[in-house]
Parts: structure tokens; sequence; C-alpha cells
């Protein structure tokens, strides 16, 4: 199965490197890694050309945001499955993608996720963080359980059929994009009990109090969105 990996950039050059080594150091072959970038006014798109082998498609230009630039990815992506990869994030391990494949292949599920570490800006051996996802029970969402982003991959087939990320929501868009396919559409989950990725500090929904906050609102309100499932979830934030 090819898997298509998106990267959002806009002035990643401090942290691209890191990402584009973990990409680079993958067994799986059968990736298709597609660079969103938002016109960058720094050197990541030379950074990407130097240090990357495996860049099959490479957008520049003026987005709405990350979420916007991630929706441009999945429109342009051909693969059979999807994951993202931030561009201050780091796959953990060299088999990470192959093991995602495999469990997703032989469970015969329509998407994946797994554990996730949160790692120091500085230093992402100092791990600050870790968060164990445990087993998908359908039940647990109305406890306001969420598998996080970074680790979930799923068939490119539903991202046409139940939609890409909803650019109303600055922070939460992912969120929202979880609850849609699992709570509303019920999908068909997988769970890889290991550390696939590992998620720097200081991102756009934990950078500062006034995110938190404003992710928070946008959580509820993503909660609200569909009258299916409105007031059957507790809100609980996973962060």
């Amino acid at each position: 199965m090819k898997v298509s990996i998106i990267t959002a950039t806009y002035n990643s050059s401090n942290t691209i490197i890191d990402t584009l080594t973990s990409l680079e150091n993958q067994s799986y072959k059968n990736i298709e890694y597609i660079i969103i970038d938002g016109a960058s006014k720094d050197n990541t798109l030379e950074i990407i050309k130097k240090y990357s082998t495996k860049v099959s498609k490479i957008i520049s230009e003026p987005d709405k945001g990350i979420y916007d630039a991630l929706n441009k990815g999945i429109e342009v992506s051909t693969g059979d499955i999807i994951g993202f990869l931030h561009s201050d994030d780091i796959l953990a391990y060299p088999t990470a993608i192959e093991d995602l494949v495999n469990t997703l292949m032989n469970e015969q599920s329509q998407a994946i996720y797994a554990d996730l570490e949160y790692v120091s800006k500085e230093n992402t051996s100092n791990v600050v963080r870790r968060w164990i996802s445990g087993n998908y029970k359908h039940s647990n969402l109305k406890k306001g359980w969420m598998p996080p982003h970074p680790t979930f991959f799923m068939k490119r087939n539903l991202y046409k059929q139940y939609g890409s990320f909803d650019l109303n929501f600055k922070i939460s868009a992912d969120y929202d994009s979880l609850l849609r396919y699992l709570w509303l559409n019920n999908i068909s989950v997988s769970y890889l009990p290991k550390v696939v990725t590992k998620m720097r500090v200081g991102g756009e929904s934990n950078r500062s109090f006034l995110n938190i906050l404003k992710k928070t609102k946008e959580d509820i309100l993503a909660l609200r969105t569909y009258p299916k499932r409105n007031c059957q979830i507790i809100y609980n934030d996973n962060f």
C-alpha cells in the first residue's frame, strides 16, 4: 500500500532537518512524501532540497494556515493511506510507518493510531510527557477521549467521503475531524501500542495559555457542531 505523508512548513528551518531525517530513515519503501510550504521567507525549501531524497511533491505558496496546507496535501495525494508529519515532529524509530501499515492491513481497519511523546523543543531526547492512547473503544469518545492526531493514519478515500479539515477551526480542526470520522461516522480503527511520533512542546495548540483557552473553546464548539453528537460527549481535554 502506498502511504502519503504530508508535512506543512512555514519558516521551519530550525526543525525541519530532524523531521526529514526521521522520514529518510524509514524502512517502508512505498511512501509519497508531500511538502506544502506557506511561501517560507527563510531557507526551509533549500534545506528540504538538500537533505531529502524522498520528497515526491513540493508546493510553495501562501496559505490560510496549517489546516489549509494539510488540505492541499490531501487534495494532491495519491496514496492508499494518509498520515501527517508536522515540521517540528519526528518519527520515533525507523520501522514506525511499516508497523502502522502492517497493523492496519492485518486488522483490516480503515484507520490506525498509536502513542506519542512530547519532547523538549531544544532536546528531543528529553521526554516531557508520554501520551499512551490505549485500546480503542467507541464509547470512550463520550468521555472526551481522542487519539493523538499526529499518530493518526487513515485511508485516503475516507477524506474524500467525510471531508478534510474545517478551516473555521483555527486550532482544533484536527479534533473536529477526528470527531467526524470516529464518532459521527464510526469508522473502524486499530491501535498500535508503540510511540511512533515525537512532538516538540510549544506547538500551535499549546504555545501559550491564551492558545490553550482558545483551543478549549474550539474543542467545545466542535463537540456541538453535529446535532447527532450534541450533549452526548462529556468534554475532557486530552492536553
